[in-house]
Formats: structure tokens, sequence, C-alpha cells
């Protein structure tokens, strides 16, 4: 099968729509199909990327080479006021690239612009779309500009309707869908990496380097970001025998250093060492209520460590309150630091709270999702077929 994955964002980048991106692209190639991703290019001033043998630029675009699928990259201009993000510019390399692949579905990783132009190439092509929801961009519009939600879902509106099918990453985004109009939905999870992410990862080392007096290290790892709500940790900082970490970046981060002096900001970090700190952690607080899935919960259940979530979005999938971890009411900092403090108090269910969450991410592998995936666009391919007919 040939899918072009149309994408807001791809690695280098770090969130949550790169890292599904990535991991989708990556199991198509493994099973032995042919993906081809078309996302931002990155700021000026980093590696030119290769161009494909024979092609100009106008008829491929910029091919990264960096992935063993071919990555076109489109010219991109930083987000005002969030420059971590970048947002392509109207090219017709787009519909190029998908020309000269020859895609048989064109997936589209949360659609907002390149995936908007991406679902205007498909419908010109006559070539089955799978839209995936995967960021509450009409929320995102409430807290960065304090209007405009009701433009940002009639542009998710659009989009998806025309798409053949949606996949929602959580109940709760489903039915957000399902309330705006949106049809044909259906249920996608994401998964996760049980090997990396793992309770043998925990670091004594790294642990008494973070709280060298012994303290319970309770921590944020995600983008500093207002929807993030990372200011609510800040009264743990005042509570005897807890150390924060906070792991991450973004427009925030001056703000939330001044709010929690004592905290510790580590910045950035990936890969392995990432995974060490999620497993050296006692308690892995997320505090932003506007998740449509929340992936860094499902890693630090991975790792064995004990969760505490707003009961808001994606979450209340992933959370059985008092089982695989703790629900808090949403944008509530006293509540973050009763259940702080519960834990705080008991270890033995801090451990039971961490096996059991530990044991509910097995079988979410990214292979297990992957191939769930490609099942719906089988799926799809056939409706279209019948029709056709």
């Amino acid at each position: 099968m040939r899918v072009a994955i149309v994408t807001e964002s791809f690695p280098p980048d770090i969130n949550g729509v790169a890292h599904c991106t990535l991991q989708t692209a990556d199991h198509l190639h493994r099973r032995g199909h042919q993906p081809l991703v078309i996302a931002p290019a990155g700021p000026p001033g980093g590696p030119p990327p290769a161009m494909a043998d024979g092609r100009p630029p106008e008829s491929q675009g910029e091919l990264d080479r960096s992935h063993p699928y071919p990555v076109v990259r489109i010219p991109s201009l930083p987000l005002p006021g969030y420059p971590q993000v970048r947002v392509a510019l109207p090219s017709r390399r787009l519909a190029a690239a998908i020309t000269s692949h020859h895609s048989d579905v064109v997936h589209l990783a949360s659609p907002f612009v390149l995936g908007a132009r991406g679902m205007t190439a498909a419908l010109r092509l006559r070539i089955p779309a799978v839209a995936v929801y995967q960021t509450d961009l009409g929320a995102y519009a409430r807290t960065y500009l304090g209007a405009g939600e009701n433009a940002a879902w009639r542009r998710i509106r659009a989009v998806h309707t025309a798409a053949d099918r949606t996949l929602a990453p959580s109940t709760a985004a489903a039915r957000d869908l399902d309330e705006h109009g949106v049809p044909r939905i259906r249920l996608w999870p994401r998964g996760v990496d049980t090997e990396r992410f793992h309770p043998s990862r925990r670091d004594p080392e790294l642990r008494r380097s973070l709280a060298p007096g012994g303290e319970l290290i309770v921590g944020y790892i995600g983008r500093l970001a207002p929807e993030k709500s990372v200011e609510l940790l800040a009264p743990l900082s005042g509570l005897p025998g807890v150390q924060v970490v906070v792991v991450g970046d973004g427009p925030s981060e001056p703000a939330l250093r001044a709010a929690m002096p004592r905290a510790r900001f580590l910045g950035r970090r990936t890969g392995e060492d990432l995974a060490r700190l999620f497993a050296s952690l006692d308690v892995f607080a997320h505090t932003g209520p506007q998740e449509t899935f929340c992936q860094t919960v499902q890693e630090a259940q991975a790792s064995g460590v004990p969760v505490i979530a707003p009961a808001a979005g994606g979450p209340l999938d992933l959370v059985d309150h008092g089982r695989t971890g703790l629900l808090v009411p949403p944008g509530d900092a006293a509540g973050v630091s009763d259940a702080v403090t519960l834990l705080a108090a008991d270890a033995r269910r801090r451990a039971a709270l961490g096996r059991a969450g530990r044991e509910a991410v097995q079988g979410r592998t990214w292979e297990a999702i992957g191939d769930q995936l490609i099942d719906h666009y089988a799926e799809v391919l056939a409706v279209r077929t019948a029709v056709a007919a």
C-alpha cells in the first residue's frame, strides 16, 4: 500500500503529532508498505536536505533522506509567539509529491493548515483520505487568542467531513468531534514503547542528583505552554519532602521558573535519557486539561510510575481512578497537592498504582496500534472500491 502522510509536524520537532507520525511511517515501512511523509520544513540555517535524484524541486520538493522512506519538506514560517511551531506555506510541491508517489491513501495527521491542503489534493486526485484528529485547536484558540474557537472548529469540521474516515484518539475526543458535526468517526488510540519506557530504567544516581535529601520526586514531562497548566504544580514546591522536576521547554518556561524557584528545570530530553527520567520519578503529574490523548501518561505508566492527571479529555481513557492512577478535577491546584500528599504518605499505594499502570499498557504497543491503522486504510479502500463498482 502506498500511503502519503501529510502532517503539521515531524521530527526533529518534539510533540505528540510529530512522534505519532514518525511511529506510523516507521511501522508502515517495516510492514512492507511504501509511506511518503510531507511536512513543514524546519528553520533556515540547518543542513539542506538532499534533492531527489534527477527531479527538480518544483516536482518533488526538498527530500529529507534521513529516513528509510521519502520525507518532502514544504517551506514554512514560525507561528508568531510560538516559534517552535512552524506553519507550511502554500506550495505546489504537496500535490506534486502525492501525484508522483501514486498514493493509494492520504493520511492527514492533525490536519489544519498543510493537512487542509492535503485534503484538497486528495479530493482533486480522487484518493481516499483518513484524517487523524489529535489536537484540540478550538481550545488552543481560546487559550492563546481568547477568541476564534468557533472559527477553528469550522475549519476542523470542513476538513474532517471531507475525509473518508476520521480517527479519534480517545472517547472524549470522539465525543467532541461528534458534537461538532464530524461524521464517520472511529477510535484509534496511540501506542507506547514498553521496552524503552520500563521500570528497569530507574536510576538511583539520577535520583540522588535530583533529590539529594531523599525527597519524593514529582515530575512533569512535556511542553511548557499555557494550555498545559504546569503552574498548578507551584504549591507542591512548598510541601515538605517533595522535589518538583520539570522536563521540557516552551514559551511558558520563564514564568514557570519564576513561579517555582525550588523546582528543577531540566530542559528538553529525548531517547534513553527521557526513559531514565520517567522511571526515576516517584509520581508523574500531568496538569493540562485539553489533551485529546496524553502520551506522557502512557509513558509514565509503562515506566511503572503512579500517575496524577486531570479528569478530562484523553486521561479519562488512560487512568482508572484508584487503580492505575489518580484523577483530579481539571485546573484544581489543591486537588493536585492533595493527591501528591496522599501518595507521598503511602509507598505501598504508589507501588500498586505503578504496577497496575504498567499492566494496563502492556498490549498497547506501536506494532498493535499500527496494524489497527492499516486495517482502517484497508476498510476505507474497500468502501471506495465498492462505491465505484
